[in-house]
Order: C-alpha cells, then structure tokens, then sequence
C-alpha cells in the first residue's frame, strides 16, 4: 500500500462517494415505502402475512454470514494469507448463491399464485396490498441486482488476487469489494424488517 498511498485514497473516496450514490437510491425507496405503508397500513400488514415466514430470516442469516466472510477476507490478505483470503471469497460467493436460490423460490411460489404486477390474483386485492407487493418486487428486485453485481466484483477481485494485481501490499480492490458487499448486506437488513416483520 505504501507505494501507492495516491492511490489508494482516490480508490477508497471514490467508493465511498459510490456508496453514497447507493444509500440515495434506496434512500429514496424507503421514504415511499413509508408514505404508504402510513397511507395503507392494514393492508401492508395483511399482505406481509403472505410472504413467506422461513424465508425472511434465512435470507438475513446467509447475507450476514456472507459479509463476515467478506471481512475476513480483506482481513486475512492484510495479513498475508492469501489462500485462505481466496477461500472466504469463495464461501461469499456461495452464499450469495444460496440467497438468489432462496429468493428465485419465494418470487417463484408468489408468480405461481398469481401475486405479482399484473397477475390476477393480485389484481383482485385491495390497492393497499398491490402497492404492497409493486413495493416489495421493486426493492427486493433492485437488492437482487446488486447482489449479481456485487458476486461479479468479488468475482474479478478473485481473479485479481490469483494473478497477484490485488496483494497484501495493496489490497484496496478487496477492501473496496467488501465495503460493497457490506452495503448489500446492510440494506437486506433494513428490508427485512420492513417486508417480513410488520406488526
């Protein structure tokens, strides 16, 4: 890292200002939620009881389980190990795997019933509900994508490492990759509850 201290600066504030971009994103998604969640909040409840229970809690405990391997990963390259770096990477990117399984049988099992923008069945329910569910393929949908995008830069960070460009001596890559992957994490957090957990 010392080489390239100029370097190394202008990658991790340009991440940062990154980030910043993606917290406005969903930033902007949560205010809406929240206007109509207060707009229909019998509906919102209701229509939470349809999604699946297991599902929820499991996603938020691989995607948890995920970003500690991140952090492990920057940790261990830090210190020299690259294999074991290359192992939690790995173990990332199953994980990150295991959520988009999870999450392609709960939108499969609402999409079979009929539960989605332009389904019948939804088409039936009270306007609280479709605008539970236009919310929920939305968000869900649009963390799903950044999962994809998150998986493809560990992915090429991988790369980077096994062709020694990403090292212990300059590790930003990895530690720019974690901070992302971090921030996928995070949201799920905050959409978990407001999705599974509505009381």
């Amino acid at each position: 890292m010392s080489d390239h201290p100029k370097d190394y600066v202008a990658a991790k504030m340009g991440m940062w200002l990154f980030l910043f971009t993606e917290i406005l994103l969903f930033g902007g998604l949560f205010v809406l939620y929240s206007v109509t969640l207060q707009r229909f909040p019998t509906e919102f409840h209701a229509a939470s009881k349809l999604l699946s229970g297991p599902m929820g809690p499991l996603n938020t405990a691989v995607l948890i389980t995920s970003s500690l391997f991140a952090a492990l990963a920057v940790a261990c390259l830090q210190r020299g190990k690259v294999g074991m770096a290359k192992l939690f990477i790995i173990l990332t990117l199953v994980l990150a795997a295991v959520f988009l399984v999870d999450k392609y049988f709960e939108w499969g099992a609402k999409i079979h019933h009929g539960i989605y923008p332009g389904g019948a069945e939804l088409a039936a329910m009270a306007p609280g509900k479709q605008a539970f569910f236009a919310l929920y393929y939305t968000m869900t949908g649009l963390h799903g994508v950044h999962i994809v995008i998150g998986m493809a830069v560990l992915g090429w960070v991988y790369w980077l490492i096994h062709a020694g460009k990403c090292t212990p001596d300059y590790f930003v890559a990895l530690e720019n990759a974690g901070l992302y992957w971090h921030l996928v994490d995070l949201i799920w957090i905050y959409l978990f509850p407001l999705y599974y957990l509505i009381v």
